[in-house]
């Protein structure tokens, strides 16, 4: 999957979309998708990367405890 890195504006491709959806994870491995030669891999922090449209990743990707909120009030 492409992620586009918000500073530059360039395409990552994100090497382990298992990372990527992953609330706990917080940095996904990725290379840089331009140039003709093959970018080598690297580590980006998800608070950097939106989707190619510029649209910000869900929180459910994000923040573990997004649904916190809900416990509370059913608790």
């Amino acid at each position: 999957m492409y992620m586009k890195e918000r500073s530059s504006g360039h395409l990552v491709e994100v090497m382990k979309l298992d990372d990527l959806y992953d609330p706990f994870v917080q940095g996904v491995m990725g290379r840089f998708h331009f140039g003709e030669e093959m970018q080598e891999p690297e580590t980006f922090e998800k608070s950097s990367l939106v989707f190619p449209s510029g649209e910000a990743l869900p929180t459910c990707w994000t923040d573990p405890h997004y649904r916190d909120h809900e416990l509370r009030k059913t608790a």
